[in-house]
């Protein structure tokens, strides 16, 4: 195995393991930045869920609201209808009472014209203008003439009788009349107040629920813009999140190709171990090779014959086992 090869086997590891342990070759993610960005697109979300309750609410009670507006509406046209009905009827009925009233005047200028025409004979009769009965009577010649005489006077008083009568029974006709077309306008001005009223009642019913409707729709609608606005802008998070994730992990394989080089762990450890010297050889502790490898470790991960005598190659895949199974605390330069 290479080191290259290792290096690049071991990119995810150390950017999960490495970057944990914040030492001094630890690389920076952006985590923070990323975490919050995530922390903000959680808690639009959870508005945009509670936006689109409302709307859903607000939905219900505009359909409510407009169900109400065209009901009122329609009992109102209905009212309309019967008003407009009960004002005619109403017209007539003051048109008729109005004819009445001048008939009820024009019969009693008619009777107050035949009791003074009848009051004036009597006046003439009683100044001697004219003989009374008596006079009459007496001054008969004959039987025939007297029975003339006095059928001559019955007729006048009866025709002044019926005459007073005819005109007084038309009076009576007319008031009576004329009293009952004001009790019926009367009710009936009664009835189209009653049904103006409960119009009126209606109509603003009808407006308030109008009312109502309009602002469902209003709320409905800025509630529509804040949440098409909210998940635009989770959108962008997203995007934004995605793109740190992206960028994230590409600073962090070249990173880790930097930290790395063409060693199987960090490159700071191997210069600081044995100055990058594949023959070093440690006198006192016998660690040996780049990698400053103990003689019991190299026997322990297969290795032959000592550290600093094996190949490049293989003193790269034993340090890249080290590094997997015990990471930094291996090695002394790693702090």
């Amino acid at each position: 195995m290479t080191a290259k090869r290792t290096k690049l086997s071991l990119g995810v590891l150390v950017v999960a393991c490495v970057a944990a342990a914040a030492g001094p070759w630890a690389v920076p993610l952006g985590a923070q930045d990323v975490g919050a960005l995530q922390s903000r697109i959680d808690g639009a979300q959870a508005q945009a869920q509670s936006l689109a309750a409302e709307i859903d609410s607000n939905q219900a009670a505009l359909v409510e609201a407009q169900a109400r507006a065209a009901a009122a509406a329609s009992r109102e046209a209905q009212l309309a209808a019967v008003l407009a009905e009960g004002r005619e009827k109403e017209a007539r009925l003051t048109g008729q009472v109005e004819a009445a009233a001048s008939e009820l005047e024009r019969k009693r200028a008619e009777l107050q014209h035949a009791l003074d025409a009848l009051g004036d004979r009597l006046v003439e009769i009683y100044k001697g203008g004219l003989p009374d009965a008596a006079t009459l009577l007496l001054s008969a010649e004959g039987f025939e003439d007297l029975a003339t005489r006095a059928e001559y006077l019955q007729r006048i008083e009866s025709a002044d009788a019926e005459l007073a009568a005819q005109v007084r029974a038309l009076r009576d006709q007319v008031e009576f009349q004329l009293s009952e077309l004001e009790d019926a306008r009367a009710e009936v001005e009664a009835f189209n107040d009653e049904l103006e009223a409960a119009h009126d009642e209606i109509a603003e019913a009808r407006a308030e629920a109008e009312r109502q409707a309009a602002q469902f729709a209003a709320a409905r609608a800025a509630q529509a813009d804040a949440l098409a606005s909210l998940r635009a802008q989770v959108d962008g998070w997203t995007r934004q999140v995605q793109r740190a994730q992206e960028v994230s992990a590409a600073e962090a394989q070249s990173t880790v190709g930097d930290w790395f080089g063409d060693w199987a762990i960090p490159e700071s450890i191997v210069l600081c171990e044995s100055g990058g010297s594949f023959d070093a050889l440690n006198p006192s502790s016998g660690a040996g090779g780049a990698y400053q490898i103990l003689p019991s470790t190299w026997e322990a991960y297969g290795g032959e014959g000592k550290p600093n005598e094996a190949s490049p190659s293989e003193q790269h895949g034993i340090a890249q086992q080290i590094w997997e199974d015990s990471g930094a605390s291996a090695w002394v330069c790693a702090g």
